[in-house]
């Protein structure tokens, strides 16, 4: 196997040297109110469907490679977009930016999300002005427009966060920020509550396997976050956010441009819950006391040869603390038993730095390398459970492309290096304890080759292959993936992907919500040899964009994905339930086993006139596992349906901005110690109204208008202590209607 891909990786090497180049030059200019130009230095042009960024010159004048017709964004914060489609014989391209904080002369352009028409992959980005929309607080809050991704929390307790992609936990789907693997390991379970909203510049959903450049991870997608750029023109950028709920926060951020290279941007983030509430009445806070610190610092520098270099560190301290309401910070401190209560710190440490350097004037072939350490540590207990774990992770990449008209390749060499340290203990009410330690290191090197081809505009290509070995488990990964698209027409459009992907599991922190139980993991079990969770997933996607609407900007997108494991770590809470010692095992150990997710997508978006969006979407979701004493069951705890629609309408000048939307989150498979049968299916509303002026947006609105929530998140909540304490059945709401007001404002320069 490895000579064929040897072979495969020279010949697609040598094809793609005598290949065409496909550059295309442009120059971003800014539209004065009276109708003159001048050129926009260090702004930025972003290929949707390259996902790829890069940034003019001082003269704003930029140059970047197309393999097929694609589409070009203009962007330079505190100005309107400016969009067009480009084909790699296209030259000469002007952009036309007017200011945004000119409330007077300027258009808001950009969309809250669009699907890309050109990409391989079908992909879903949403915009900065997607972010905004549902004035969501951090990253897990950002997707309740999205029926593809479903938030949910591991238990009624802690108020960790979970997505689900393609009806399947979030640990399956790969997590990067600006391109690097990102929230991995014991960071998971909170990590994207770590990501302010404000932070970001957009998301980029990407679903069924990926890119191999970026690892072996992506079983259900990838999502990528592009964070504020040290080149935007904001000297300050300050948000203000309260709610009903008790929930205030602030964001703050400041990009400085120290000379004609050397450009930085410093992000803070202050978020507190500053008393508890109990909606449901079961004697427990819905969500825990939080205080959240987040430090950032981005730099960057780029030569007028091409060549850059960015890196930066970020600081995050949380704290949290859950359970009964009567349980104070003073029984936190004492470790009292009086009342059940849970404590939560976690402090992370990220640090990256990135290089790229064009080995041609017309950037159409390039080195770059990226390096990335983390430090992660947590501090917790739940009732008469502590745990404690400590991460070091370090990551390399190197990476070499070659990109021509037709055909295009990248190669490389990556390592990631993991060191954990994990401390699982029981103390009984009299006062014994059973402690269980877990040390490990894993490494993960290996090559990736990844071949373009592209062919009249119609068709797309990408065959990628990578091959790692796994020093922990003592495997060699071969994981191959393709990804195919064929324009039928110039409005209707196929796709299809398929792949391998693998995930270390990581036993308490990818189920952390069974420590909100009165039921314990065994010792033993830490030392078990549970194997590489294995799958593959295979789908396609048909996109038509419809003749009608403002612009003709409509579309009717049907989709399909499968996956399928090889396998899984099953965590069995219904198996045995009366033992206290919960049920962990390998899928593959059992006689006839099987466990795959089948999952439809419809979405359906229109522009009824120039400013009036509407989007309506629905996935039905089939997923099924075999457990231990049940056989093949369909998945607990997942939803099968969700259907959102949202309406967005702006006034003129977009002074007013008032947007909807409506949910219908379908029932559940419940477990069978929580009395089987399915949760109801329940509606949820949301709304906001935002008010531009000259520098400054007020916004107000309302989450679950409809004041739907769940009475029975918590089972045996009278009797903490007992084995049959439960806090895991979660579907639906915990806390009522919430009312909430913000501020944004931006000093342009």
């Amino acid at each position: 196997m490895r000579k064929i891909s040897f072979v495969l990786l020279i010949l697609f090497w040598s094809f793609s040297l005598y290949a065409q180049n496909g550059v295309v030059k442009g120059t971003v200019y800014y539209k004065n109110p009276n109708g003159t130009t001048e050129v926009l230095p260090f702004a930025q042009v972003y290929n949707l469907e390259a996902e790829k960024l890069v940034e003019c010159d001082e003269n704003g004048q930029f140059s970047t490679n197309v393999t097929d017709r694609a589409t070009l964004i203009a962007t330079y914060v505190g100005y309107s977009l400016d969009t067009l489609i480009v084909t790699p014989a296209s030259r000469d391209l002007k952009f036309y930016l007017t200011g945004n904080n000119e409330v007077e002369e300027s258009y808001v352009t950009a969309r809250q999300a669009a699907l890309s028409r050109l990409s391989a992959i079908r992909t879903e980005a949403i915009t900065a002005a997607g972010i905004c929309k549902m004035a969501c607080c951090n990253l897990s809050e950002s997707f309740e427009n999205s029926a593809s991704v479903a938030t949910n929390y591991t238990d009624a307790v802690i108020g960790a966060k979970q997505i689900k992609l393609l009806g399947l936990s979030g640990i399956y789907t790969q997590m990067l920020e600006e391109n690097r693997p990102a929230m991995r390991g014991l960071a998971a379970p909170f990590a994207m509550t770590y990501v302010p909203g404000q932070w970001l510049e957009s998301i980029q959903i990407a679903k069924g396997p990926s890119s191999v450049i970026n690892g072996t991870e992506a079983i259900t997608g990838l999502i990528n976050m592009e964070y504020r750029k040290p080149t935007d023109e904001i000297p300050l950028y300050f948000q203000a956010y309260g709610s009903s709920d008790a929930m205030v926060e602030s964001n703050i951020a400041s990009a400085l441009q120290l000379n004609d290279k050397w450009s930085t941007i410093i992000l803070g983030h202050y978020g507190t819950k500053l008393t508890s509430m109990d909606h449901n009445q079961d004697g427990f806070r819905d969500e825990p006391l939080t205080t959240q610190y987040n430090i950032g610092n981005r730099w960057l520098y780029y030569d007028p040869d091409g060549s850059q270099v960015r890196f930066g560190v970020n600081y995050v301290s949380d704290y949290r603390l859950g359970g009964q309401m009567a349980y104070t910070k003073e029984m936190a401190r004492e470790k009292s038993y009086e009342h059940w209560g849970s404590l939560v710190k976690n402090q992370m440490v990220d640090a990256f730095f990135k290089f790229g350097y064009p080995l041609r004037e017309d950037q159409s072939e390039s080195l770059a390398i990226i390096a990335d350490y983390t430090h992660y540590s947590t501090n917790s207990f739940f009732g008469i459970k502590d745990y404690d774990g400590y991460q070091n992770s370090g990551y390399f990449n190197f990476l070499y492309q070659n990109q021509n008209e037709n055909h295009s390749i990248e190669v490389g060499a990556s390592a990631q290096y993991d060191s954990y340290r994990e401390f699982y203990r029981i103390n009984t009410l009299l006062g014994l304890s059973v402690e269980s330690n877990n040390t490990r290191t894993e490494g993960l090197f290996g090559a990736f080759a990844e071949y373009t081809y592209t062919k009249d505009e119609k068709v797309t290509a990408v065959l990628g292959v990578r091959g790692d070995y796994n020093t922990l488990y003592k495997r060699f990964l071969f994981t191959p993936r393709m990804s195919f698209k064929y324009n039928f027409t110039d409005d209707i459009i196929f796709r299809f992907s398929a792949g391998r992907g693998f995930h270390s599991p990581h036993l308490v922190t990818d189920n952390l919500g069974i420590m909100s139980t009165g039921r314990f993991l065994e010792p033993k079990v830490f030392s078990q040899n549970f194997d590489l969770e294995e799958a593959w997933t295979f789908g396609g996607n048909i996109t038509w964009y419809l003749p009608f609407g403002y612009e003709n900007n409509s579309y009717v997108s049907l989709e399909y994905f499968r996956n399928q494991f090889v396998n899984q770590l099953i965590v069995d809470q219904d198996y045995n339930y009366g033992n206290p010692n919960i049920s962990v095992y390998n899928l593959k150990d059992l006689d006839m086993s099987n466990s795959f997710t089948n999952t439809y997508q419809f979405d359906f978006s229109t522009d009824i006139s120039e400013n009036f969006n509407v989007l309506a979407t629905f996935r039905y979701t089939d997923a099924k596992v075999t457990l231990k004493g049940q056989g093949l069951v369909e998945r607990p705890m997942t939803s099968r349906y969700k259907a959102v629609l949202n309406a967005q309408y702006k006034t003129h000048l977009s002074k007013w901005i008032f947007d909807f939307t409506a949910q219908l989150n379908g029932p559940m498979k419940l477990y069978e110690f929580a009395g089987g049968g399915y949760s109801p299916a329940y509606p949820l509303l949301y709304a906001q109204v935002t008010h531009k002026m000259k520098g400054v947006d007020i916004y107000v609105g309302g989450e679950n208008l409809t004041n739907f929530r769940q009475q029975d998140a918590i089972i045996n909540a009278d009797n903490p202590f007992s084995i049959k304490f439960n806090a895991t059945p979660v579907w639906g709401p915990l806390m009522g209607i919430k009312v909430y007001g913000g501020i944004r404002i931006t000093i342009w320069k």
